[in-house]
């Protein structure tokens, strides 16, 4: 007696409309209002600076979140993976660029949180045919530095707190570049065993 193969099941799809995937264009949508909302205090209205600030927080929110959702109920999409981390780096890099703007942040940090947040989301680019670096702990440090540090900024603090947004801001910049340093490696590394 003969018995038949098992039937392979199909492969589950993920629809793109998925409450991960709306958080992630919520956030998308929420830089332009954050962007406008900051232009509005010009850095110097307290009671729009506070607006900017939980737009900020809100939107930054949606990043965990969402991140959460598609991980606990497997909503990973193609879509997510893409659109998820230029969300990241656009709320981020549009908050960096402001505060420099308005002379909150000198533009060296600016531009070297900026160049390692694009190279490494490039690098993921790079290798995505062999494979993803996967968000490492120090990652995860560095973005809750960022925000908060940024947060800070945003907030109208009294001068006598200043320091303190100097020393989460000097915290967040070396965990940056630690972390950009070590997902070079990893890109590298997960590249060349690929190709071997």
């Amino acid at each position: 007696m003969t018995h038949e193969p098992a039937p392979v099941p199909a492969p589950r799809v993920v629809s793109l409309y998925n409450a991960a995937n709306a958080l992630t264009v919520v956030r998308i949508v929420l830089v332009p209002v954050f962007l406008a909302l900051v232009v509005v205090s010009e850095m110097t209205d307290p009671d729009w600076r506070i607006v900017a600030c939980l737009a900020f927080c809100v939107a930054s929110a949606t990043d965990f979140v969402d991140g959460w959702i598609a991980r606990r109920w497997s909503l990973v999409t193609s879509f997510g993976k893409v659109a998820d981390p230029i969300a990241d780096k656009a709320l981020t890099g549009t908050a960096l660029v402001l505060l420099s703007a308005y002379d909150h942040l000198p533009w060296w940090v600016t531009v070297a949180i900026l160049v390692r947040e694009w190279g490494v989301t490039a690098l993921r680019f790079w290798v995505i045919r062999y494979g993803i670096i996967p968000a490492s702990r120090g990652g995860k440090l560095k973005t809750g530095l960022q925000i908060v540090a940024i947060a800070w900024y945003l907030w109208p603090v009294p001068e006598s707190a200043h320091w303190i947004g100097v020393c989460l801001m000097g915290a967040a910049l070396v965990v940056t570049v630690v972390t950009g340093v070590a997902y070079l490696v990893e890109a590298v590394r997960l590249r060349a065993s690929a190709q071997r």
